[in-house]
């Protein structure tokens, strides 16, 4: 018999309307049958049942809403009409060579990520109750899907607060150093063993064939480029010419390659440097550019952090727009969960005020539609990104 959990007086409410986790400051009490990583009963107040979820008291995040269907049974068919659904969903779409299959929450599945590139499957667990079920989780997947290989990307510090190692390697079949997916008209090599988080970022998949229209003849400076997806496209797209920047040369050394699988390595060059030293400077030296993309890694990744977040968003984009040429475009994006659209947007209309410049929005962006946002997981609406014109 499962576990129970009970939550405070008033506190079901946030569960009924669609919330996904319970916090430990939430739960009245929990029986002795409550064992980390196992389904238990959550009840309100009134002893009522509420949902099962995954149970783990090392957690902040005590119970991980699975379903609110009291005859449900969470057993492997339970995992496996959840895969075959997001997949559905992901094909109807018209999904098929690279996407994001499983995004936790969203899909019903919380902790579980996975990513397809091409005949590959990237997975990343992030709850012990999860973890419980990775054979079934694997078995499903290889039934729905038929990849070549699985591979684990469980080598994220997040999992240690859930009482988990971090770990990589092959759960099914074969993974290759590297292997080919298309996005668009771009062919982009992946490294799915040693690539960032998965592999590669497949949330701006969708936005990078939005810039199309910024592109053609204009000088495009492309920051945070990491291999090369908006950059790339841009000079497929008809860029005179892309300067793609990152920190890490090992990125760049990936984006070159697939510049040159594009055709488009005499289009492209690569700097390698602090984007907030090199805006400074270009700032500076009055460069300027057509078109500026600017897809920084997360600033803000706490609460905590959000304050000094938000500075580091705002100078970075004053200087992008003091750089973008009169009649230009600025393409802003942020992956901070916590940095909220409203927030960013505030953030630039406050840079653009600085900068002595008229702005006007033309665009707004969010995660690639493989991404789905659940409207009560504010979590799982993480990326958002404004294409404004600097005049």
């Amino acid at each position: 018999m499962a576990g129970q959990v009970c939550l405070r007086r008033g506190e079901e409410q946030d569960l009924r309307a669609g919330s996904l986790w319970i916090y430990d400051n939430e739960i009245d009490w929990a029986d002795d049958a409550c064992k980390d990583g196992d389904v238990v009963e959550v009840l309100n107040s009134r002893m009522k049942f509420q949902a099962w979820g995954f149970f783990n008291a090392q957690s902040k995040i005590t119970v991980r809403v699975l379903s609110r269907d009291k005859n449900e049974r969470i057993d492997g068919d339970f995992f496996r009409r959840r895969i075959r659904a997001a997949w559905d969903y992901r094909q109807a779409l018209g999904f098929s060579n690279a996407c994001r299959v499983v995004f936790g929450e969203s899909d019903g599945l919380p902790g579980l990520t996975v990513d397809k590139f091409g005949d590959y499957l990237s997975v990343q667990i992030l709850s012990l109750g999860m973890d419980r079920h990775k054979d079934e989780i694997v078995s499903a997947l290889v039934d729905i899907i038929h990849p070549k290989g699985v591979y684990e990307r469980d080598d994220v510090p997040v999992r240690e607060k859930e009482g988990l190692p971090q770990i990589t390697g092959v759960l099914y079949g074969e993974i290759p150093p590297e292997t080919e997916i298309v996005e668009h008209q771009a062919r982009m090599l992946v490294d799915i063993r040693g690539g960032q988080k998965t592999g590669h970022f497949l949330d701006q998949q969708e936005n990078r064939g939005r810039i199309k229209p910024y592109c053609p003849g204009r000088t495009v400076l492309d920051l945070c480029s990491h291999t090369g997806g908006f950059a790339i496209h841009a000079a497929l797209y008809g860029a005179a010419s892309v300067e793609a920047v990152d920190v890490s040369e090992s990125a760049l050394e990936l984006l070159r390659r697939n510049a040159a699988l594009n055709g488009v390595e005499e289009k492209i060059h690569t700097v390698a440097a602090n984007v907030f030293d090199l805006m400074k400077a270009y700032d500076e030296a009055g460069k300027r550019f057509d078109t500026v993309i600017c897809d920084p890694p997360a600033f803000a990744k706490s609460k905590k952090a959000l304050e000094a977040a938000w500075r580091g968003y705002k100078e970075l984009n004053l200087r992008c727009m003091r750089v973008t040429a009169p009649g230009g475009f600025l393409i802003s994006c942020s992956c901070s969960q916590f940095m909220t659209p409203e927030l960013f947007l505030q953030m630039l209309r406050d840079a653009a005020a600085d900068s002595g410049r008229t702005v006007r929005l033309l665009e707004t962006l969010i995660q690639s539609r493989d991404h789905p946002a659940a409207l009560n997981a504010e979590q799982s609406l993480y990326l958002k990104g404004y294409i404004l014109q600097i005049l």
